[in-house]
């Protein structure tokens, strides 16, 4: 049973950072492209950044150059570092993987203070 878990949420002042953490279950992690996604209010959700077994990263324009993301196979986590936060980047972070169906974690709370 696939199981993915956030955390690393909370409150932050715009400029601050924070680190997500995201512990994946019930995989072979490693050979998985692990994602990061976002639901800030009044929009849907979107992806923020991926990463593949290989390492190759990918992100969202509106986060290049202040978010990094990154996994720790043997500790089977993926993270996204977030610096340089903004107001606008207040929402719900979800890790996502696709093993013939979407699975999310349940979400970890962001929330930039102007």
């Amino acid at each position: 049973q696939v199981r993915l878990v956030e955390s690393g949420g909370g409150l932050v002042q715009a400029g601050g950072s924070l680190r997500l953490s995201c512990a994946a279950s019930g995989i072979i992690f490693n050979i998985n492209t692990m994602r990061w996604y976002r639901q800030t209010p009044g929009k849907q959700r979107e992806l923020v950044a991926g990463i593949t077994s290989g390492g190759t990263t990918n992100y969202a324009d509106f986060v290049k150059g202040r978010f990094t993301i990154s996994r720790d196979n043997p500790k089977s986590t993926v993270y996204l570092q977030m610096n340089s936060l903004k107001p606008e980047d207040t929402g719900v972070y979800y890790c996502n993987v696709v093993r013939g169906y979407n699975y999310w974690g349940q979400g970890t709370q962001v929330t930039v203070s102007s």
